[in-house]
């Protein structure tokens, strides 16, 4: 029999609320972090409404001397690490390092960081780039930062999968649990909200050219016209069931049951997409069936025919309106690898107090979709179980199943 991994620490950091309690109330009051950028001059872009984190101080949260050698994103993920140890009751000092792995997700890498040291190469000379240029803007910092700030020797991994990403990671996570690491630290962070980041995501065509911040991002709706780009994830701690039993704690959220990943096939192929056989092997990999689904975290892309695929392979899992769908991320914007970790923790939280969270806006979603989305105000749930889904650009497609705390 396959090892019970759990998760028993949470740290968020979102566009809508610092700390697991304070997102979860935003989410659950339906109030989002959607609002215009302020971090560069946007005015002359076609799009300028962005999910930002406006309330992080990383003086507050970070040693002095980590503050010259990190960027935005890496800030964010040592402090979601911390408060995911702290909120688990790790003490690493108290468990062999060898023991603690991390493995982390990140789309961008560190954008503002490498950007404002290209503008002092191209503007001042090679003498005042930063030294620490030379690790900053890589995909892997955040592992190795965290990793460095707790003194953690354990297997170490960093994952590229765009928003698909932080679900891999967190299923690759479980896999190194099972095969002997007794904890790991896992998650995904994003942001890149320089000028240079905003292009790249205008660059996808996908985004939202509104600026009212309740009407720009509208999944599964019939006036959906894109995403907006947000910042931020979650961090989670997974752990050894025996290994969380011996430290006499009590703070399972629940466990992760089931993961999978697949890659859609080249355009004109003829084939299908491969999220919903993503979602089919991560139920069967839990052992559970679609009857045992309360309900799923969906990507919720925001584009009508993104949306409408995804709504096919969700109805042809549980049938149409088989099964309560939920898109919390409306309320902070699409975080790249922050997302799913994000949601994962959402699922966690709605399985715990019996409530799934709701989408914002009032509309109506397209009968062709078959989708019971929950609108308007949460919905009280008895699941004991979630599917959440993620879909990165470029063919992307992971899935991951959640059962609750003492659901075996």
């Amino acid at each position: 029999m396959s090892r019970r991994v759990l998760i028993t620490g949470i740290g968020v950091a979102a566009p809508n609320g610092l700390g697991v309690k304070e997102y979860w109330n935003a989410t659950l009051e339906g109030r989002g972090g959607i609002a215009p950028l302020t971090r560069f001059d946007s005015s002359r872009y076609p799009s300028n409404l962005a999910g930002q984190i406006l309330d992080f101080d990383p003086a507050e949260h970070l040693p002095n001397r980590l503050l010259p050698q990190t960027d935005v994103s890496t800030r964010l993920a040592l402090a979601a690490a911390d408060w995911a140890l702290a909120d688990g009751g790790v003490d690493p000092a108290d468990m062999v390092d060898y023991d603690i792995g991390v493995i982390t997700s990140n789309a961008a890498g560190g954008f503002a960081f490498t950007h404002q040291e290209f503008a002092n190469l191209w503007s001042k000379g090679p003498e005042f780039v930063s030294v620490y240029e030379s690790f900053a803007w890589f995909y892997a910092v955040s592992t190795g930062q965290v990793s460095i700030r707790h003194k953690l020797r354990g297997p170490g991994a960093a994952l590229v999968a765009e928003q698909a990403g932080g679900l891999d990671a967190l299923g690759h996570a479980r896999r190194t649990v099972r095969l002997g690491t007794p904890l790991v630290v896992a998650g995904g962070v994003d942001s890149a909200f320089d000028p240079w980041g905003w292009a790249a995501h205008l660059s996808s065509g996908l985004t939202s050219d509104s600026d009212d911040p309740d009407r720009a991002y509208l999944p599964f709706d019939g006036e959906a016209g894109g995403h907006v780009p947000g910042e931020g994830g979650a961090f989670l701690v997974m752990e050894d069931e025996q290994a969380y039993l011996s430290r006499g704690v009590d703070s399972a959220y629940g466990e992760l049951a089931g993961y999978a990943a697949t890659f859609d096939p080249p355009p004109g192929s003829g084939r299908p997409p491969g999220l919903r056989r993503a979602a089919e092997l991560a139920l069967a990999d839990a052992g559970l069936t679609p009857s045992d689904i309360g309900v799923v975290f969906a990507d919720a892309a925001g584009t009508p025919a993104l949306d409408r695929a995804e709504a096919a392979a969700i109805t042809g899992i549980f049938g149409p309106h088989g099964v309560p769908v939920s898109a919390p991320k409306a309320l902070t914007g699409r975080l790249l690898a922050g997302g799913g970790p994000l949601d994962v923790v959402s699922a966690l939280l709605a399985l715990r107090d019996g409530l799934v969270p709701a989408v914002p806006y009032t509309g109506e979603t397209p009968a062709e979709y078959g989708l019971d989305l929950v609108r308007g105000v949460p919905r009280e749930t008895a699941a004991r179980a979630a599917l959440v889904l993620a879909r990165g650009r470029w063919g992307f497609n992971s899935a991951v199943v959640v059962k609750a705390a003492g659901h075996g």
